[in-house]
Parts: C-alpha cells; sequence; structure tokens
C-alpha cells in the first residue's frame, strides 16, 4: 500500500531521520518514555502476572533512530531479562543511527529488520509478546490496515502499545502545515523545504496559535528532522479519543490503560459539584472524550491495549505478596514529593493537579523499593494495624498509578 504521500514520507526520513540522535550520548544518558517502558508493559499490558522468567520478544514498529528500541533493550539486559527486540523501520538512514546507539551500549538482544510494518503478514517474523508503534499509525495511508497487520503477529496473549497524534493540543500544527504546503509544497526536495519553513518561522506572526502552544517544541529544540516531521510531514492525521476506541475496537482490541490515566478522569478539572454529578451519568468512554476537550492539552495519545478476547486482569496491588515499585523514581522520592498539607503536584503537560495521600504515604513510601513486597512493608510498620494499613496503602498506590508513578512488577515465577 503505496501511493505518492508515501514515497515523500520515505524521502522525509532518509533525508531527517527522527528523531534527530547523537549515539555518543549514549554514554550520558537513556532516553525513557512511553510506550514501550518495561515496567509498564509488565503492568499494563501483562497485569504484573507475567512471569520475569518467560523471554519477552517485542516489535518496535516504526522503530526509527532507536529511542524505543534501545530502551527496552537496555531494560530487559539491565534486569536480568531474556528474548529479543526487533527494530522494525524503511529507512536506512534512521537504522544506522539506531545501530550506532545500540552498539555504544553493547546491546546484543536486538534483530534488525528494514523492511515496512505493512509487510508483516507475510514476514516469516513470528508472533511478538509486545508490539510497540509509537508515532506511525497517523503516517499511514490506511491506519486501520496498519493495525491489521500488526495484530496479524500479535501472540494470543500480547499486547501492544501504541501512539497517535491527538487533535487539541497540536493547536496551531495543522494551520502551519497548511501555510507550507502553499510555500513549500511536499513534491519540493526536502532541504528546501526545511529553508523555506525556517523562514516561515523567523517571521511567524504574534498571532499564530503555534506562537502560544508551549506544549509543541519539536520545531524549536528537534533540530531540522524536528521542524520537518512537525510542519512539513506530508501526511499527519490526529485522533481524538473515540476515533482511537473505534479504531483499536475494529483491530479487535480493547485498552488496558490510557497513560496516563489521570488525564482521561475529567473529576480533576470539575470541581463543582453539581458539574461532578453529571460525570455519574458518563460511561468511561464518554468521560475520556470530555476530559480531552476540557483540558485540550493532549498532543498525543498512548494506549496500551490487548486483544478483546484476552482475559488478563490486573494482579492484586492490595495482595500481601504483590511488589511495588517506582517507574523511574524510588519510593523515597516519591515520599519526598508529598507537600506539607498531604498533597502531591502532578504536571501534566501545563496542567497542575493535586493528588491527596493519607498522612501514611511517606512512611509506606520510604518502604517501597521494588523488592518488598506489601506483606513485608506492612510488617515493616508493626505499630500500624493491619486495618489501617490497608486503607492507607489503597489510598496511596490507587492515585499513583493512575499517575503512572506506582506499578507492580511482574512476579519472578
Amino acid at each position: 500500500m503505496s501511493d505518492a504521500t508515501d514515497d515523500q514520507l520515505a524521502a522525509q526520513y532518509e533525508a531527517f531521520p527522527y528523531p534527530r540522535r547523537d549515539p555518543r550520548d549514549e554514554a550520558k544518558r537513556l532516553i525513557v518514555g512511553s510506550p514501550g517502558h518495561l515496567l509498564e508493559i509488565d503492568h499494563w499490558v501483562f497485569g504484573a502476572r507475567r512471569p520475569v522468567s518467560r523471554p519477552l520478544h517485542a516489535l518496535i514498529a516504526g522503530g526509527g533512530t532507536g529511542d524505543a528500541t534501545v530502551m527496552l533493550a537496555q531494560q530487559m539486559i539491565s534486569a536480568g531479562r531474556t528474548g529479543r527486540v526487533t527494530w522494525l523501520d524503511r529507512s536506512s538512514a534512521s537504522r544506522r543511527i539506531a545501530q550506532s546507539r545500540a552498539s555504544a551500549r553493547k546491546l546484543d538482544n536486538i534483530v534488525w529488520e528494514q523492511r515496512s510494518l505493512l509487510d508483516l503478514p507475510d514476514s516469516g517474523l513470528g508472533l511478538f509478546d509486545y508490539i510497540d508503534c509509537c508515532g506511525v499509525l497517523h503516517h499511514l495511508p490506511d491506519p486501520a490496515a496498519g493495525l491489521r497487520a500488526l495484530t496479524s503477529v500479535l501472540a494470543s496473549d500480547g499486547g501492544l502499545g501504541l501512539m497517535v497524534y491527538a487533535p487539541h493540543g497540536r493547536t496551531g500544527v495543522y494551520m502551519i502545515q497548511d501555510a507550507l504546503r502553499l510555500l513549500a509544497p511536499p513534491e519540493d526536495e526536502p532541504a528546501a523545504r526545511v529553508d523555506i519553513a525556517r523562514r516561515v518561522m523567523r517571521h511567524l506572526p504574534e498571532t499564530a496559535w503555534l506562537r502560544g502552544n508551549r506544549g509543541i517544541e519539536d520545531h524549536i529544540k528537534g533540530g531540522d528532522a524536528g521542524l520537518y516531521d512537525l510542519l512539513l510531514n506530508p501526511r499527519d492525521r490526529s485522533f481524538t479519543v473515540p476515533a482511537l476506541h473505534a479504531l483499536l475496537a475494529d483491530a479487535g482490541l480493547r485498552p488496558t490503560a490510557w497513560v496516563e490515566p489521570l488525564r482521561y478522569d475529567p473529576a480533576p478539572l470539575l470541581p463543582d459539584p453539581r458539574l461532578r454529578a453529571r460525570l455519574s451519568g458518563l460511561d468511561s468512554l464518554q468521560q475520556a472524550t470530555l476530559a480531552e476537550a476540557l483540558a485540550s492539552n493532549m498532543s498525543a495519545h498512548i494506549v496500551y491495549c490487548v486483544r478483546a478476547d484476552n482475559p488478563v486482569t490486573r494482579a492484586d496491588p492490595f495482595a500481601a505478596e504483590a511488589v511495588p515499585i517506582g517507574r523511574e523514581v524510588t519510593g523515597a522520592q516519591l515520599a519526598q514529593a508529598i507537600r506539607p498539607d498531604g498533597t502531591m503536584m502532578i504536571g501534566l503537560d501545563g496542567l497542575q493537579i493535586p493528588l491527596a495521600l493519607p498522612p501514611l504515604a511517606p512512611a509506606i513510601l520510604r518502604l517501597v523499593d521494588g523488592v518488598r513486597c506489601v506483606g513485608a512493608i506492612a510488617a515493616a510498620m508493626p505499630a500500624i494495624a493491619p486495618d489501617r494499613f490497608g486503607q492507607a496503602w489503597r489510598d496511596t498506590f490507587v492515585p499513583l498509578e493512575r499517575v503512572n508513578r506506582l506499578l507492580l512488577a511482574a512476579p519472578r515465577a
């Protein structure tokens, strides 16, 4: 499935591999994000029930310059997890950068496949436990066909992590894309289009909506590759919550989590009791749709999903054997972030939301290390009655899970 626009996309990513990355920076840091973080896969896809002893075979469909591939491969090696990560993309320029980054880290658990994700049904690559597709579906001629191609190689008990653009948080982007299609048509050479775009940005009127969009900065910090991908991309569509939900349903998929879940809850945005009462008449999809419209700051949707007939459910986070773990943060750091009034401020793309936590939260969180189970944490606080601890743990875990800060570790066996 290819057309003239698809050919322009291919030329774009050869001329400007995205995102801009320097393999030498691998010595300084590991870029992490969502989807595709190992702890998120364990928690949101497999419900913290899939043992770490099982090999994990992952596909990064649209691997680009390697962010998700390097992140997951490194996390698996650091955690002593077996399996492999398959990078798949059409761009040879992107492959060279991704391979250089992997080489800098001496990662030996990556398979390299230079081809289109639309070729997956007949690829002979086998089935994957986890498939990551970040920033790709919204560039395809037919996103539904792309999603069908992905599910054709998804194991029956596997899951996907997807990212697609969302419209409200990209306010201003599509207006400038319209302008640049007139001044720098897609048929022009990529380098010439970038030159025109740079000139336009230097003279962008104060009234341009893009100037006021603080959540969009690829054209500012992403170099030529970031500017091109944001403002010159020949095919760029966005999905509202209902549109993405429908796309998943048509592919036989169901979401296990929209990340972060709190973003999709309108209740914190509507403190008025009469407005809160109205929420009770809305189902979960309607509430997520309302939250997207009210906040108006979501530039992308990140969703984990499984096959609709996959009965996987999350492990009980309140069971004694459950092991809580911080995502890119320690329990002690979470405890330190709690303010004197018992709240923790969470920033969601310019939106500040206070999380109310119980008085025992700091003491509990300081014991969360990714090794201790809930029972062991409770035993380390003998002065606290079991029922009081249980309620405090519930009131601590639930809000921190909703902001993707506290998850459950996968079982050892």
